[in-house]
């Protein structure tokens, strides 16, 4: 009986089983019959395909906007337009229907009828009760629409940035990637609200405006529509500056998260080095930094304020003073001062407004574009339009004429040359630095090679999808990632459909179980940001339960017991032994020792295979493993 019969075994062919990569039940996704993923909301399919994560997004911010309007939400929007249309329509009303109460109530010693000035304070009751539904409506459709608006926005963003290359999220911080999106998910529903709300609700009063003031006073119409243009265009202007020292600003501020997660992250190592005052230092130097940019932005915005303020209240008195002369001169009356009055302060306030909210706009307009900018550049590493699933029948590898260099120019490999068998166990020694991780990372298509192929099971890793490729590679790296989650999670993060029976069996094979009962939460336990709460060994054992519990084909030991106690470490390379059989393994050693068994050992050096063999022969030849192993094995003393 293996190791691992309480977990139904892995497909001898094809590619790994889909129960390996199943969603947890609280995640909006479903699975297929062919294997796919699918969203469990069939609207937000036709936004982005989970399966095919290539697929482009919106570059510009409008562009981006428009994508969710137009494929989910277009219905609601032009609903919400046409309220906040009528909301100040009806409030435009309200202006003709005060002049038509007011003339009335001053005739009414000339023979008006009493009934008629009713008549018109109900109309004015009913569209001041009118606009305020409208109102309460506009509130009521946002707040079915603005979540959902928001989840699709944040979701897209994240589900583009999770499939960047390594070398990405390493120029990157974490921090400040996340913080991003949040921003940009928050900045589009303002967005939205302008341009449904305030954009309509200003167009549409300045039309209305217009129509009605023109029988009273075609030049002051024209005055109120020549101002308004003028107003909102030196309103542009000022916005473009505006925006710059925004996204100044909102650089700023993500940096300096960035920095504080990045600080946060490594405390211990900053209480180790007694590095609190640098750490300080530096912080106060981003905050600084961010600061200063803080009161440019609220600077300009004051002045831009100030100015704009003073411009709407000048105008508003002229036309005020405009409309008490035609009064004293007869040619006026009351009911047509209040309509002036009326809607001159509606166009006024509304424009004021719409100016406000235009800075609002441009800054919110900066934060989205730069996420764009940031989050949605093309992945480095895709799938390629004709890529099949892996099919692993073996665990055939073989690296073909593999040239590879990084970005920075520095050369690993030249015309790299290796086969493994299936099933051959091959440990990997030599100095750091000579490629034997990149071999690994290489083969996981974490970094694409200037040349040469890299071929599994005979097929082009290049030509195969990457999740058919890391479901069919296990690996268990020297320092192992752990969510803030609970031990149970970490460990079943590799298959989420096992049973707890199943998870007991894995957690027990690779020794988890000792140091899970001594802990009162047991498997509930939560293990801290990347498992501080755990030891060193701690964290490598639940990485090893994970590899136990994924099953797959091809198994990656990078120093997998190095964390690990002497005691320990025999105990488990036990239990790793029997859980390399019937798969391809590569390990990656310092500690010659923990290699001795196995079929082949390369020696590299300088990305090159110095000498290869068995360990007993390589100790025969005299050569570079054996001076290494002689240092390890006592050479050091004296």
């Amino acid at each position: 009986m293996t190791i691992l019969q309480p977990i139904p075994p892995r497909a001898p062919s094809g590619p790994p089983t889909t129960a390996a990569r199943h969603p947890p039940a609280h995640l909006p996704v479903a699975m297929l019959d062919n294997g796919h993923l699918a969203l469990a909301d069939p609207a937000l399919e036709t936004l982005f395909d989970i399966n095919h994560p290539d697929k482009p997004i919106p570059k510009t911010a409008v562009a981006f906007l428009w994508f969710f309007l137009r494929h989910r939400f277009l219905g609601r929007a032009v609903l919400m337009m046409v309220i906040a249309a009528l909301s100040i329509a009806l409030m435009g009303y309200e202006a003709p229907s005060l002049r038509h109460l007011i003339d009335t109530m001053t005739h009414l010693n000339q023979g008006s009828d009493p009934d008629e000035v009713w008549y018109w304070f109900f109309v004015v009751a009913a569209l001041w009760f009118g606009s305020s539904l409208c109102n309460r409506a506009y509130q009521l459709v946002e707040t079915y629409m603005a979540p959902r608006f928001r989840f699709l926005v944040q979701n897209t963003l994240f589900s583009h940035l999770i499939w960047h290359s390594p070398g990405y999220f390493q120029e990157n911080f974490a921090g400040s990637l996340g913080q991003k999106i949040k921003q940009a998910g928050n900045s589009c529903l303002s967005l939205i609200n302008i341009l449904l709300h305030d954009v309509v609700r200003i167009l549409t009063i300045m039309i209305q405006g217009t129509l009605l003031l023109w029988p009273s006073s075609p030049f002051m119409a024209i005055l109120l529509v020549i101002w308004s243009a003028g107003f909102l265009g030196i309103s542009t202007l000022f916005v473009r500056r505006c925006r710059t020292l925004s996204q100044e600003f909102s650089n700023e501020s993500a940096h300096s998260m960035g920095r504080m997660v990045d600080t946060i992250a490594n405390i211990e190592l900053v209480r180790a080095f007694s590095r609190h005052l640098f750490e300080r230092r530096m912080i106060g130097e981003c905050l600084t930094r961010e600061q200063q940019a803080s009161v440019r932005v609220r600077g300009f915005f004051t002045l831009v304020h100030t100015l704009l303020f003073s411009t709407t209240l000048l105008c508003q008195i002229g036309m005020l003073a405009m409309a008490i002369h035609r009064v004293t001169a007869g040619t006026m009356t009351a009911g047509e001062f209040m309509l002036v009055f009326s809607l001159a302060t509606i166009v006024f306030n509304n424009v004021w407004g719409l100016s406000q909210r235009l800075l609002e706009f441009y800054e919110l307009l900066g934060i989205v574009s730069n996420t764009l900018e940031l989050v949605s550049r093309p992945h480095e590493i895709t799938n390629q339009i004709d890529a099949k699933p892996l099919v692993v029948r073996g665990g055939h590898l073989q690296w073909c004429d593999l040239t590879f260099r990084y970005g920075d120019g520095h050369a690993v490999f030249a015309g790299l040359n290796l086969e493994i068998q299936p099933g051959e166990r091959v440990g990997l020694v030599g100095p750091s630095g000579g490629g034997k991780s990149t071999l690994v990372k290489l083969l996981r298509r974490q970094f694409v090679p200037q040349a040469g192929h890299i071929l599994i099971d005979g097929q082009d890793i290049a030509h195969v999808t990457l999740e058919s490729l890391n479901n069919a590679i296990a690996e268990v790296p020297q320092q192992p990632g752990l969510f803030h989650r609970s031990i149970g999670e970490n460990i079943c993060y590799a298959r989420w459909d096992v049973t707890p029976e199943q998870r007991d069996a894995v957690a027990h094979s690779a020794h988890c179980a000792e140091f899970i009962r001594r802990r009162p939460q047991g498997y509930e336990t939560v293990v801290g940001e990347q498992g501080v709460r755990l030891s060193g060994g701690e964290r490598q054992r639940v990485a090893i339960a994970r590899a136990f519990l994924k099953d797959a084909p091809v198994l990656i030991l990078d120093e997998a017991t190095s964390s690990l106690d002497s005691e320990t470490e025999h105990v488990i390379q036990t239990t790793l032994w029997r859980l390399m059989q019937g798969r391809t393994v590569i390990a990656i050693a310092h500690r010659l020792s923990t290699l001795t068994s196995m079929d082949r050992i390369l020696y590299l050096e300088h990305g090159r295979i110095i000498e290869e063999g068995r360990h007993d022969l390589l100790i025969a030849r005299n050569g570079p493993y054996a001076r290494l192993w002689e240092r390890q094995s006592g050479g050091f003393v004296g």
